[in-house]
């Protein structure tokens, strides 16, 4: 692709990349930077870009390969490793969350939550816990995504009713 023409299609998806920066970062300035780190590496990378190939499909895929790269590493710098005598510390992030009421829940007390849940509620709603996507969980128990969707919902909705009263 000539140079410029691969910069006019880049410029004409500038709005459509900034809406899913945003939504994958929910971040205002962090979607203008990673919109900005996007937009420098497809233009770094012009060269490796191959006519005749979904363009629109190429830059979104290293937004989205930035963005997971940038996530990670936040991840990893987000780790402390305890080197105190007998373990003394947990190899936690600094904030733990224990400064307020929500943060002060017992494990044992949200599983119990949980597991009172009829099956319908809570089985898609361990797995979302437990990292499933909306669509695996969906493939999983054979329903509609729409329906997975609305049961996790309301199965956070009744957690927050349930531990309404530790709110402050």
């Amino acid at each position: 692709m000539r140079t410029e023409k691969f910069q006019t299609n880049l410029m004409n998806l500038q709005s459509n990349l900034l809406n899913f920066a945003y939504m994958l970062t929910s971040n205002r300035d962090d979607a203008y930077d990673l919109l900005q780190d996007t937009t420098l590496k497809a233009l770094d990378n012009e060269d490796k870009y191959t006519d005749n190939t979904n363009f629109k499909g190429w830059v979104f895929t290293i937004m989205r390969n930035i963005f997971i790269n940038n996530y990670r590493r936040s991840s990893r710098a987000a780790t402390v490793v305890d080197t105190t005598e007998n373990l003394y510390h947990l190899n936690l992030s600094q904030d733990s969350g224990l400064e307020t009421p929500e943060g002060s829940f017992h494990a044992s007390e949200i599983t119990d939550a949980i597991d009172s849940f009829a099956d319908e509620y809570r089985i898609p709603f361990s797995m979302h816990v437990a990292g499933y996507k909306y669509n695996e969980i969906a493939e999983h128990m054979n329903l509609p995504l729409g329906t997975v969707k609305s049961r996790i919902f309301f199965a956070r909705k009744k957690l927050q009713e349930q531990f309404a009263d530790y709110r402050g």
